[in-house]
């Protein structure tokens, strides 16, 4: 008797894999163990080869899909596509990232197979099959797990950064193919558009991040942070009140109900040290914080510490700079 499966759906960033694709692969195959078959669905262009990036992690599968229209596909497009793969295969589980890709497709295809689908996981795990996925809830206060007991297959999406990709020496998936009806849907056609040139990354994947809380959301200090950022070629990141702010969105948002960061280097300023934070960048390679209260929690987490004025700080360590 084969084993169900259970589906990581890789998601494509331009030309490359969208790195939480690895993540989610690797924490599959350690949920799989004997019991589960873990496959990568891949949706590419005849001409692609983003399986390359695949291998390494050590899927049992590689499911492509080929049709030149994939990369600049609508999410409808690509939810109906998913749907005609899983009505052929019956998967058990289908996991996405937590992106913004993956937050548009995974509801238009639950909606289509009219089954469960948990979002912004923090952890999965499987109680015999039926998977179980923590998330926060009530505003944060409390992680709660939630199952999916009837219907299948069972659906999550996952938070980026909160698994680490890591290869297996000597993956050797099989590499398979499979054929769906593209169906176009209507959409806007652009006659005439100018390029813009926009390098910036999201706060999940800066490798420097300069976070800002509730004792630095002044104008001036702000203005300062932004400065700094670019000249440690990082991001700005925030706690959750700062998102009330028209400048910063969830995409900026740090903690239990934003982003799960790895840099290897985080500046927190103003920012006490709430435990919804802290989930979110407690693994930072180096965390260096300044407050202005002695007894602040962000202290007990980070590796240096100042007490001290936020702003102030700013503007010595732009001065090292000039």
């Amino acid at each position: 008797m084969s084993k169900p499966e259970l589906w990581v759906v890789a998601e494509r960033r331009l030309d490359h894999i969208e790195p939480t694709t690895q993540q989610l692969i690797t924490k599959a195959t350690r949920l799989a163990g004997d019991h589960f078959h873990v496959v990568t669905v891949l949706l590419e262009a005849t001409t692609d080869h983003l399986e390359d990036e695949l291998q390494p992690y050590g899927p049992d599968e590689i499911r492509i899909v080929r049709d030149d229209r994939f990369p600049t596909a609508t999410d409808a497009e690509l939810a109906d596509a998913l749907k005609q793969l899983i009505d052929a295969a019956h998967p058990n589980t289908v996991l996405f990232g937590a992106t913004i890709t993956g937050r548009s497709i995974a509801p238009r295809l639950q909606a289509k197979l009219q089954t469960g689908l948990t979002a912004d996981c923090l952890d999965l795990r499987f109680d015999d099959e039926t998977l179980v996925a923590t998330k926060p809830s009530y505003g944060d206060n409390i992680m709660c797990e939630i199952i999916c007991p009837d219907r299948r297959p069972q659906m999550a999406t996952v938070r980026p950064n909160t698994f680490v990709a890591q290869p297996q020496a000597d993956a050797t998936p099989a590499i398979t193919t499979a054929h769906i009806t593209f169906h176009p849907v209507a959409r806007l056609h652009v006659t005439a558009a100018t390029p813009v040139v926009n390098t910036a990354t999201t706060v999940g994947d800066a490798s420097r991040v300069v976070a800002l809380g509730r004792g630095a959301a002044n104008e001036d200090t702000i203005a300062s942070a932004t400065q700094l950022a670019e000249k440690l070629g990082g991001r700005i990141g925030v706690s959750r009140p700062l998102t009330d702010q028209d400048r910063f969105t969830h995409d900026d948002q740090i903690g239990q109900s934003g982003n799960t960061i790895h840099p290897d280097l985080i500046l927190n300023f103003g920012i006490s040290g709430a435990v919804q934070y802290l989930v979110g960048m407690q693994d930072s390679q180096t965390i260096v914080s300044v407050n202005s209260d002695p007894n602040a929690p962000i202290f007990a987490a980070s590796d240096y510490g100042y007490v001290g004025d936020a702003q102030a700080f700013m503007t010595a360590l732009l001065a090292q700079f000039a």
